[in-house]
């Protein structure tokens, strides 16, 4: 009788043991991560935009977590291409991804059968990188100095003026197709491979207007080539200050934001993925990051995934709202 009480407690003691052991790898994972090198894709060439920004706080990174952060671009197919890799990476926390919005918030309305991801279910937001308006710039001799001067022009000319993109769907797109729809005009798009040649055309006077990153038009602008006619914040912003915003010309409400963010494959152990937005928020808490961001007119922009997460639901609500009522489709 004894015997047989002692082996059944010690029968409980084993399966506790057991259940207590099989808890162990996953604490075990994200209490020693990381233990080697962290990959950090990027989806865009060397040389962009989110390429220059990964590099900006990918050593700070790899010094406070201890191993290196090494940046691999996998361009093509607007982001895309990257971002599916990255969402199919085993979620252990040594794949991270730096990307912008057209692949987490544009893309799944554009791309209905050819995307290969779905950035609701396949990733994981682990902070907000940086925020930047855009600008709305013209020629220098442009006979517009306001929004409201553009658009009485584009009314008086309907289908007369062009603006330049960086193609079908993108932020450049949209941020006119939202003023074309809340102006009642109606403007031609010109596409182009990049904003650099878009801001060519805009100084050589061969395209009207266009939607640009400030990086690319503030030089611009600076030697007096182009002029800017708003920005896309909702309020004015301390990197481009002095400049007013398209909603306090008459558009209240306008908003149109580039921003980077970082990202995990989803199912990546809670653990991870709350030592990275840590390490993230310190990074960018770094007055050194701050001040090469500003160089790029971006503001850090440091946020929990909770908060990013409701930032991208946001925005791909009113952006998605917006394709289907153009009727736009990539495949």
């Amino acid at each position: 009788m004894r015997y047989s009480s002692v082996r059944r407690r010690l029968s409980l003691s084993i399966i506790g043991l057991a259940a207590s052991l099989l808890a162990v790898p996953a604490w075990s994972q994200a209490a020693e991560w990381p233990t080697r090198p962290i990959h950090m894709i990027v989806p865009f060439p060397p040389g962009s935009s989110p390429d220059t920004l990964a590099r900006m706080i990918a050593d700070p990174m790899a010094q406070k977590l201890g191993q290196p952060v090494v940046v691999e671009n996998k361009a093509g197919a607007g982001g895309n291409i990257g971002t599916r890799q990255a969402a199919q990476a085993k979620p252990d926390g040594y794949t991270i991804l730096l990307t912008i919005n057209g692949p987490i918030v544009t893309a799944p309305a554009l791309y209905k059968n050819t995307l290969g991801y779905d950035p609701d279910t396949d990733l994981q937001v682990i902070s907000m990188v940086g925020t930047s308006p855009n600008v709305l710039v013209v020629p220098a001799n442009a006979p517009a100095d306001n929004v409201q001067q553009f658009v009485e022009r584009a009314r008086a000319q309907p289908g007369a003026l062009n603006y330049g993109t960086v193609g079908p769907g993108s932020s450049s797109h949209l941020g006119m197709a939202m003023l074309e729809q809340e102006a009642g005009i109606s403007l031609l798009q010109v596409p182009y491979s990049g904003f650099p040649q878009v801001i060519t055309s805009i100084v050589a006077g061969d395209v009207h207007a266009g939607f640009m990153v400030p990086g690319v038009a503030m030089p611009q602008v600076e030697a007096g080539r182009v002029k800017v006619l708003g920005i896309t914040s909702l309020e004015e912003s301390e990197i481009l200050p002095g400049l007013p915003t398209v909603a306090s010309q008459g558009y209240p409400g306008f908003e149109s934001i580039s921003w980077d963010a970082l990202f995990v494959p989803a199912g990546t152990p809670e653990d991870i993925v709350a030592k990275l937005n840590q390490t993230v928020l310190e990074v960018l808490d770094m007055p050194q990051v701050q001040q090469q961001l500003a160089t790029l007119y971006f503001t850090a922009a440091p946020t929990s995934p909770t908060e990013a997460q409701a930032m991208i639901r946001a925005e791909k609500e009113k952006l998605t709202a917006l394709i289907e009522k153009l009727g736009l489709t990539l495949d």
